[in-house]
């Protein structure tokens, strides 16, 4: 799929049935689906998952490859007590270990996968910081501050240009981008802003204390509360929570596009297809030809939001959270895996 070539064709065609038909009747608790695919939760907040305790308002997630299996990690959005734990597949899906990976963090939202298969963890709090995590439970989390203090959200790898691109949580927050010293090590780089221009202007003091980050720049563009984001094709997809947008970066020309509206989170399935999760309550498959048609919908969760979604390694197999569960409350999180027959 060329992502360059969804940008510049034209609107989104909405259709009530996408590539693999439509929904059919929701099963016992689960989601709604095409023919073929089912829906299972893997986990839920407050219940043991191969004797962790899951956490409560999950949120960001990624997988891994572990062998002939993966692991999925997903972050925690409470306050002082968030962090991230990961769940371990063995190579026919069963649960083999869980384990947390960051603990007494704030507030730690989208996140985003590195190529070296590390977790970089956000935290939205107040000088909030990026954590790189070991999603193999093997290595002590390090805080990456050269990465900047303000409300984090999210983190998308451009492994083409070897920078980290990074969203903020704030009403005018805006869109950096953190150049490393050397690609791989977080240790050293350099914080830049996207500008009015389309150019990218370092931020002078990415920990100062007493003036934040997106006003350092005097022609930093602004963004209504950035949130998720993922780097696909020469293309970083990030969304806007204020406004429920999913806007487009073109790596290349720096242009940025308004896809569509209603969305919370973005990820790509490893054939190209982008995977949504909007406002209402389900997820939607925007094809190559700019269709985007309903995938999934989740019934009896009024109130909660989907998060984290991310494809294992062999696209087979997607995992994502409804932060809040049926009972519209952080404490019930479901953290659900849907398994079928996904285009290669």
């Amino acid at each position: 799929m060329s992502h360059k070539t969804l940008l510049r064709a034209g609107p989104l065609r909405q259709q009530t049935v996408g590539p693999y038909g439509p929904l059919q009747p929701a099963g016992l608790a689960g989601p709604a689906l095409p023919e073929g695919f089912t829906g299972r939760v893997v986990a839920r907040s407050g219940h043991r998952v191969a004797g962790l305790t899951w956490h409560a308002a999950p949120d960001g997630g990624a997988c891994f490859p572990d062998g002939a299996g993966w692991i999925y990690v997903s972050n925690s959005e409470l306050p002082l007590l968030g962090g991230a734990s990961a769940i371990r597949f063995g190579a026919d899906g069963s649960v083999a270990d869980a384990y947390r990976i960051l603990s007494g963090t704030d507030l730690n939202r989208a996140g985003g996968a590195t190529p070296w298969h590390t977790w970089l963890s956000c935290e939205l709090g107040h000088r909030g910081v990026v954590f790189e995590c070991d999603p193999y439970g093997q290595r002590a989390a390090r805080p990456r501050l050269a990465m900047g203090r303000f409300r984090h959200e999210a983190a998308a790898c451009d492994p083409d240009r070897q920078v980290v691109y990074l969203t903020e949580g704030e009403p005018d927050g805006c869109f950096y981008r953190f150049r490393p010293g050397d690609w791989g090590d977080l240790t050293e780089g350099v914080l830049e802003v996207l500008c009015e221009s389309g150019g990218w202007r370092p931020v002078p003091s990415p920990a100062a204390l007493s003036h934040p980050t997106r006003h350092q720049v005097e022609d930093a563009r602004h963004f209504d509360g950035g949130e998720g984001c993922h780097y696909a094709g020469g293309v970083c997809y990030f969304t806007t929570k204020g406004d429920g947008g999913l806007w487009a970066y073109d790596a290349q020309t720096s242009a940025v596009e308004r896809v569509c509206d209603g969305v919370r989170a973005v990820t790509a399935s490893p054939s190209g297809d982008l995977y949504v999760a909007r406002d209402a309550m389900r997820i939607d498959v925007i094809t190559p030809d700019r269709v985007i048609a309903p995938f999934l919908a989740l019934g009896g969760h009024d109130g909660s939001a989907l998060k984290g979604p991310a494809f294992s390694p062999d696209g087979g197999r997607l995992y994502f959270s409804s932060q809040l569960g049926t009972a519209g409350d952080p404490s019930d999180g479901h953290t659900f895996e849907i398994t079928g027959p996904f285009r290669p």
